[in-house]
């Protein structure tokens, strides 16, 4: 995912995303903890979608201040 792409969502879209990707996040730990998991660079994938989200949300909220 792009910031350029994120940043065209509004905030309820973004927060949907972010609890989409937290649940992902989980269900990776979940396939490494038991040796499913065949990807195992989609970690720092979620990791960077969640910090851009959050940086994006961040950045909304003081913006509004």
């Amino acid at each position: 995912m792009k910031a350029s792409e994120l940043r065209s969502q509004s905030n309820a879209e973004l927060a949907n995303k972010l609890d989409d990707a937290y649940q992902e996040l989980f269900n990776l730990r979940f396939q490494r903890a038991t040796g499913k998991l065949s990807n195992t660079a989609r970690f720092q994938q979620v990791k960077r979608d969640i910090a851009r989200i959050k940086t994006i949300l961040r950045e909304r909220e003081l913006a509004g201040e």
